[in-house]
C-alpha cells in the first residue's frame, strides 16, 4: 500500500505529514509527488503564514526512499529523471522556494530523502534521539545534483561531502554541531517544540516574514542589490502593518497585524 502525504490546516498554519508508517514513513513516488502538489498548492496561498513538516507518529520524521519501488520506478535513465527531477527535486525546491517561514520536526531517523526534505526547510526542530544521513554510496547509487541543493546551502561542501562519502549516521548532537539543526528538544517533543515556534513567527507580521526569507536567499547567491532592490527593501513603509506595529509599540499593546 502506498504512503500518502497529509495536509493538514489550522488558521493560517499549514502541516505535512508523511506517512508511510509500517516503513518508519520511508517516502515513495506517489508521496514525492503528492508533496509536490501540496507544496505548490500552499505556496499559492496569500493567506499562510507559516509550513510544519513531520513524520506520522513518534518512531521517525522519514527513513530516506522506499527502495522496494526503486527496480519498477527508476530503472533506466528516462525513469530515473522523471524520479529524481521531476518529482523529488521538484518537490524539494517547492519546499525551498516557500514563501513563508517551515520547520521541519524530526524524531527518529531523518535519513536520505527525509534529510532532504528537512535541509530545504528554514527550521529543524529535532528530538535528542533522532539520527541523521545519507548512507547511499552502501547501495551503489549516488545523490541526484538537483537533490543536493537544499543540504550544500545549509551545511556546505565540506559537512556534505563528509555526510555522503562516509555514509556515517550522526546522532542529533553531532547534526546540531554540524548545522544540521536549528535546535534540540526531548523526545516526544519536536512537534510541540515546532507549533510554539509557528505560533512566534505567526505573531510576527506576516509581509516581514516573506521578506525576511527573500533577502537571505537573494543574499546568497552574492551578487550585490542594485538601486531597485534597494528601494523594494523599504517596501514596508507603504503598509498597514509597519503603520500597526508601531502604533501597538507606542501604545503598549500587542499588534493584530493582517498581511497588508
Amino acid at each position: 500500500m502506498p504512503g500518502q502525504v497529509v495536509l493538514q490546516r489550522v488558521d493560517t498554519i499549514a502541516t505535512l505529514v508523511l506517512d508511510n508508517a509500517d516503513k518508519l514513513n520511508a517516502i515513495d513516488s506517489a508521496m514525492w509527488q503528492s508533496l509536490r502538489g501540496h507544496m505548490a498548492e500552499l505556496n499559492a496561498d496569500p493567506d499562510l503564514r507559516c509550513v510544519i513538516v513531520r513524520g506520522a507518529g513518534e518512531k521517525a520524521f522519514a527513513a530516506g526512499g522506499d527502495l522496494e519501488e526503486f527496480p519498477r520506478v527508476r530503472a533506466t535513465v528516462e525513469q530515473a529523471l522523471t524520479y529524481h527531477d521531476q518529482w523529488v527535486a521538484a518537490a524539494l525546491d517547492a519546499i525551498r522556494h516557500c514563501p513563508v517561514p517551515t520547520i521541519a520536526a524530526i524524531e527518529g531517523p531523518c535519513v536520505g530523502g527525509g534529510l532532504e526534505i528537512a535541509g530545504c526547510c528554514d527550521l529543524r526542530i529535532a528530538g535528542r534521539s533522532s539520527r541523521f544521513g545519507a548512507p547511499i554510496n552502501r547501495l551503489g547509487f549516488s545523490m541526484y545534483p538537483g537533490e543536493m541543493a537544499g543540504l550544500l546551502d545549509l551545511v556546505g561542501p565540506a559537512v556534505l561531502l563528509e555526510i555522503l562519502l562516509e555514509g556515517r549516521i550522526l546522532d542529533a548532537a553531532e547534526a546540531l554541531a554540524k548545522g544540521l539543526l536549528t535546535r534540540l528538544v526531548d523526545d516526544g517533543q519536536a512537534v510541540v517544540e515546532a507549533e510554539a515556534s509557528a505560533a512566534r513567527i505567526c505573531a510576527g507580521a506576516p509581509l516581514v516574514a516573506r521578506w525576511h526569507k527573500q533577502w537571505v536567499h537573494r543574499l546568497m547567491d552574492g551578487r550585490p542589490l542594485d538601486e531597485a532592490e534597494k528601494r523594494a527593501a523599504f517596501d514596508f513603509l507603504a503598509t498597514d502593518d509597519y503603520r500597526e506595529g508601531l502604533d501597538a509599540f507606542f501604545a503598549k499593546r500587542k499588534p493584530r497585524f493582517h498581511g497588508r
